[in-house]
């Protein structure tokens, strides 16, 4: 090659890596962006900014009540209205975002360390362990969910924390029986058989190829369970058997108000909307992480 062709060739490299570059560059993949899952980010930024600091957003006590303010309907003052004992709704709100969603990276946490754990596990050892531990994941799978949070708060109490435990303890078997398909679909490709061959052991194949090509696909499903987890805690709130009162927890603030539902409608729709918009925006979410998984 001449030395005008090798001059031409690294401008043409250079063009194609200007183009790459702003092809790839943060304001145009924000461009790219799609306006639904946008909105999903904001909405769970929101509510983590909440937890975080919940403080910025209302100057208002969630847990002192003012005088003759009991009930007040949504204004300036009030953007949500007021409760039964005059605690600012909006700030009972923000506040309580600490709470759900604290509840829900514990129990996705847990899910996802100890499911996946066994998953790993059941997809190394031999058939007749695999085959022990996947009939108990099958065991817990057939047990509804609801059902089975509910037992294991009434044995260890009631709470934010046993709550979010519960919750993921009915998590840890989706967990499990998706990283040991994961584990078992890595462990027949034809890099991990070359590893093995080259004199590289168990733990070290396992450690630096099979598990970070088995957790993408994890990771996606730790997303989704993530408003799955927040779905459960305030459902197990509603029921009474999350944070007692006066706790400012979403699905808690649900069930005070399901008292005054036709002369303070407010008290049920706006905690009720906020945790439906938390759910689809974790969703909305994690189907864009599965898509990159595939």
């Amino acid at each position: 090659m001449t030395t005008f062709d090798t001059i031409h060739h690294d401008a043409i490299a250079s063009r194609h890596g200007q183009r790459a570059g702003r092809r790839f560059s943060v304001p145009h993949l924000i461009r790219r962006l799609p306006v639904g899952l946008a909105l999903s980010w904001l909405v769970l930024a929101i509510a983590f900014l909440w937890a975080v600091a919940p403080w910025l957003f209302t100057s208002y006590n969630p847990l002192e009540g003012v005088g003759g303010e009991q009930l007040r309907r949504p204004d300036a003052s009030h953007l949500l209205g007021t409760d039964a004992l005059g605690r600012d709704l909006y700030a009972r709100i923000v506040y309580g975002a600490v709470h759900s969603l604290t509840g829900a990276f514990v129990a996705v946490a847990l899910g996802l360390v100890v499911g996946t754990s066994i998953g790993v596990i059941a997809g190394s050892v031999r058939r007749r362990i695999d085959d022990a531990i996947m009939r108990l994941i099958d065991v817990l799978l057939s047990i509804p969910p609801l059902m089975l949070s509910l037992s294991i708060i009434i044995l260890l109490g009631f709470g934010t924390v046993n709550a979010a435990i519960a919750v993921g303890v009915t998590s840890v078997a989706r967990f499990a029986r998706l990283s040991r398909s994961e584990v078992v679909r890595v462990r027949r490709s034809d890099y991990v058989e070359a590893a093995f061959g080259s004199g590289g052991t168990f733990a070290a194949v396992l450690w630096r190829h099979v598990l970070p090509n088995s957790l993408t696909s994890v990771l996606a499903i730790a997303a989704l369970q993530f408003g799955s987890a927040v779905l459960q805690i305030s459902t197990l709130g509603f029921l009474g058997y999350g944070a007692p009162p006066p706790t400012p927890e979403w699905g808690l603030l649900i069930a005070e108000g399901r008292n005054y539902i036709s002369t303070a409608w407010w008290l049920t729709t706006a905690p009720g909307v906020i945790v439906v918009l938390v759910v689809l925006a974790a969703n909305r979410v994690s189907q864009s992480f599965g898509k990159v998984a595939a």
